[in-house]
């Protein structure tokens, strides 16, 4: 995947005060985020409780993800886009 050409990243960046934030307030938790492009808000969820509502490739895929994530002192967001179906996870870096 192209970074450059993701509009996602967009989507993110646009929200990044209000992302940042959110995770701010749950950070000892190490929360992971949700962003609803159609509703245009972020949502914080506890690992376990996130995990669980996937399916378990997904769920394989998220504890790796997660696990590097919280070893590098970063955070996992996933985005969400109803119309398109797609539902894509990052990892950023908390500053």
């Amino acid at each position: 995947m192209q970074i450059e050409n993701d509009v996602y990243i967009d989507e993110i960046l646009k929200n990044w005060k209000g992302i940042i934030m959110l995770y701010r307030q749950f950070e000892e938790k190490n929360p992971v985020l949700l962003l609803d492009i159609q509703e245009q808000k972020v949502y914080a969820y506890p690992y376990n409780e996130f995990k669980s509502a996937l399916n378990e490739i997904s769920q394989e895929s998220l504890k790796t993800q997660y696990e590097e994530a919280i070893a590098n002192d970063n955070f996992v967001i996933f985005v969400q886009d109803n119309e398109k179906k797609e539902f894509r996870s990052y990892t950023f870096t908390k500053e």
